[in-house]
């Protein structure tokens, strides 16, 4: 099948027309930064995701994977054309449809020309109602032509896991599949292509797809505030917040949390954004949502406690040599949208602290947030020289080394996501982490 990838350069898009192409598709990935354009040509991914630069090599081998700013010919030549541009969040919650906009009358524009049968399928992450009332209307106006009738319309939302993403897409068993249809003819368009795929695939309508997608999401979220905000009172409480969520997880009806773990918060391109915008949708139609109202003010709040542990040892903490380790929001990635290093490194920065900051992918993207505002080490080692405290802010898993800290000058490590152990740590250590007993 030939399927065109509208945004195919940014993170899902990519992943989506590489792993599409991995499956024997003939994919075009359209995108209009010419650099990114350029890389992907020569087999080099845009963004750090485990597996995607092999599969992407592959692709591009067997001559199954194009990247081109040529959408015309792209979306000419294609039975499929996949919407997967970013939905950013304004300033009031909402999603911003700009990119969606343009996509769709890209879309139209070639549709008018387009003889043949051909199913937009929307895989941005958009808010009920979005798919009929926004991208179906913009299309048949450019196109002349009737949704349903010309051509059909699917919303696809995405699972993807940033750290394990090609995975996820390949082998989506665990997430299953969501199809969106307009009509049963869209719907058997796009199913043949996830057909032969491990996994559950429930089809539903347009609504009840995009609705999916946002309540997967903030529940997760709301998940990880709630552990949060227990894991804050055992630690006032003397309480190892560990062996509570062991408790809960022995629950049948809790089973094995995997949100449930205590830290400094969510981040990522996802989360944050689709909870406010959720908020916002039902804010608009008369509806409060006050558990994810809470959720976000909690996911606030989180990360700064890591600089309240410090002050406990500095008053004040101007001066004093902090290493940072991990900017990415998560391992795995270099994604830096929502990272909870963001508001720690600006806390720090405001009480005047020195920072040394290390991360194994994200510097790059760390660098287009605080420029030359805080200094980057090479290594998890250079970074903890002569520190005299140390957050552990992402959970790259060499950051797990109780040797590592060895080369700390000082002796306080606040753990921002439990993956030290301090019983492996040196009785010299002073170890603070979230939900850990004071």
């Amino acid at each position: 099948m030939k399927i065109s990838i509208i945004g195919g350069t940014g993170y899902v898009g990519l992943t989506t027309a590489a792993c599409l192409a991995f499956k024997g598709h003939t994919v075009y990935s359209v995108g209009r930064n010419i650099e990114k354009i350029n890389k992907i040509n020569n087999g080099i991914a845009t963004v750090y995701e485990e597996c995607l630069s092999d599969i992407l090599r592959s692709a591009i081998s067997k001559g199954l994977l194009f990247a081109t700013e040529d959408h015309q010919k792209a979306l000419m030549n294609s039975s499929i054309i996949f919407i997967c541009v970013g939905t950013p969040s304004k300033e009031d919650g909402s999603i911003d449809l700009s990119q969606i906009k343009t996509a769709s009358e890209q879309i139209g524009e070639s549709l008018k020309k387009k003889k043949d049968y051909c199913v937009i399928v929307v895989k941005s992450t958009v808010v009920p109602g979005t798919t009929e009332e926004f991208v179906i209307p913009l299309i048949e106006e450019k196109s002349k032509k009737e949704a349903g009738v010309d051509f059909g319309v699917c919303m696809n939302p995405e699972f993807l896991r940033e750290g394990s993403a090609v995975k996820d897409f390949l082998y989506p068993k665990e997430q299953g599949i969501v199809i969106g249809e307009l009509d049963k003819r869209s719907g058997d368009s796009l199913f043949k292509i996830y057909e032969d795929f491990d996994a559950k695939i429930l089809r539903t309508t347009l609504r009840g797809a995009e609705m999916i997608k946002y309540a997967r999401n903030s529940y997760l979220a709301k998940d990880i505030s709630f552990a949060n905000e227990i894991a804050n009172l055992c630690r006032k409480l003397g309480v190892d917040y560990n062996e509570v969520k062991i408790g809960m997880e022995m629950d049948s009806r809790i089973g094995r949390g995997r949100f449930l773990n205590a830290g400094i918060g969510f981040g990522g391109s996802c989360f944050p954004k689709d909870v406010k915008a959720l908020i916002a949708k039902a804010k608009s139609v008369g509806v409060e949502l006050g558990v994810l109202e809470r959720t976000l003010l909690v996911n606030e709040i989180q990360p700064l406690l890591m600089i309240n542990m410090l002050k406990e040892f500095f008053k004040p903490i101007k001066g004093h040599k902090i290493a940072v380790l991990g900017l990415a929001f998560k391992k795995g990635t270099d994604d830096m949208r929502e990272s909870r290093s963001i508001p720690i490194i600006r806390a720090l920065q405001k009480e005047e602290a020195l920072i040394y900051a290390f991360d194994p992918q994200a510097t790059a993207r760390s660098k287009e947030i605080f420029g030359d505002e805080i200094y980057y080490a090479l290594t998890a080692e250079e970074a903890l020289a002569n520190a005299e405290a140390c957050l552990i802010v992402t959970d790259w898993p060499q950051f797990s080394n109780p040797k590592l800290y060895n080369h700390m000058k000082g002796r306080i490590i606040i753990d921002g996501r439990r993956i030290l152990d301090p019983e492996n740590l040196s009785s010299s250590f002073v170890y603070r982490a979230i939900g850990f007993p004071e």
